[in-house]
């Protein structure tokens, strides 16, 4: 009957555990709610075109040496630029914590080929130096076909 009184007023300022988890749970309800949005609209990105590389910068002016270096590895490849899409991370913040969200990826950049995640610059540079890149690109149809030399008679 007295426990009422004699709490400190800290403890009566201080929100109840039923209310605290309700708040928590109304936002992450919410989080959850844009967290799914997110990832339709990545899923949407990653299928619009065969190659898709989520990176820091553009491949013109990349704003990251890891960047740089996946555009570079990807070039060397034969990669077709025709088939290959590439988003800038750093226009939008909330697609930056959203891809390493929905690959479980913690770095940028990220490669996608044909829906499928590769990985980061590390993995790709790795791929690239024993070889297994180019068969999986191969494989996977995404580079442009060797040039066929004409003869002059």
């Amino acid at each position: 009957m007295f426990r009422l009184s004699l709490r400190s007023p800290i403890q009566t300022l201080r929100p109840n555990a039923a209310a605290a988890a309700l708040t928590s749970s109304r936002l992450v309800a919410y989080r959850r709610f844009l967290s799914q949005d997110s990832k339709a609209k990545i899923q949407e990105a990653i299928n619009a075109k065969p190659v898709v590389l989520f990176m820091k910068g553009t491949p013109e002016f990349p704003e990251c040496g890891f960047s740089r270096a996946a555009i570079q590895v990807l070039d060397l490849q034969g990669v077709d630029p025709v088939k290959m899409q590439t988003y800038n991370v750093l226009a939008d913040s909330e697609l930056r914590q959203d891809i390493k969200e929905f690959s479980d990826w913690p770095t940028i950049p990220q490669l996608y080929v044909n829906g499928e995640f590769v990985g980061g610059c590390d993995i790709l540079l790795s791929m690239h130096q024993s070889g297994e890149l180019e068969k999986f690109l191969n494989q996977n149809q995404v580079i442009l076909p060797p040039e066929t030399e004409t003869s002059t008679a």
